[in-house]
C-alpha cells in the first residue's frame, strides 16, 4: 500500500471556505475516482491555514490511473477553479509504511 500526503498552505483566513465547497462538491467527486480517503485534516495549532489530506493506493500504478481519471472528469475540472485561488502552497509525498505500521 502507498499513500498519498497531499498538504496545502491556504490563504490567510479561507480555511472555512475551502472545506465548504469541498465538503459540498469536491470530496464526492475525489472519493468516486481515488477510492480511499484515509483522513482529510486542517489545522488548530501550529502551521495555521494548513490542509492535509491523505489517500491510500495499491500501488503507484493504481495511483497514476485514478488521479489520471479524476484528472479527465469534467466535474472535477469545473471544480478547481473554485479551490485553485484559496490555496498559496501545495506539496505532494508519496508514503510506503513500515512493516509494523498499523496501516501497512
Amino acid at each position: 500500500m502507498f499513500y498519498e500526503i497531499r498538504t496545502y498552505r491556504l490563504k490567510n483566513g479561507t480555511t472555512p471556505q475551502y472545506l465548504k465547497v469541498v465538503e459540498e462538491e469536491g470530496i464526492a467527486i475525489q472519493k468516486a475516482h481515488l477510492g480511499n480517503l484515509v483522513g482529510y485534516f486542517y489545522s488548530e495549532i501550529g502551521v495555521i491555514n494548513e490542509i492535509v489530506h491523505i489517500w491510500a493506493y495499491a500501488s503507484l500504478d493504481d495511483r497514476e490511473a485514478r488521479r489520471g481519471r479524476l484528472a479527465a472528469d469534467p466535474e472535477w475540472q469545473a471544480f478547481l477553479p473554485k479551490i485553485r485561488d484559496l490555496i498559496e502552497q501545495a506539496e505532494n509525498k508519496i508514503m510506503k509504511p513500515a512493516g509494523f505500521s498499523p496501516l501497512g
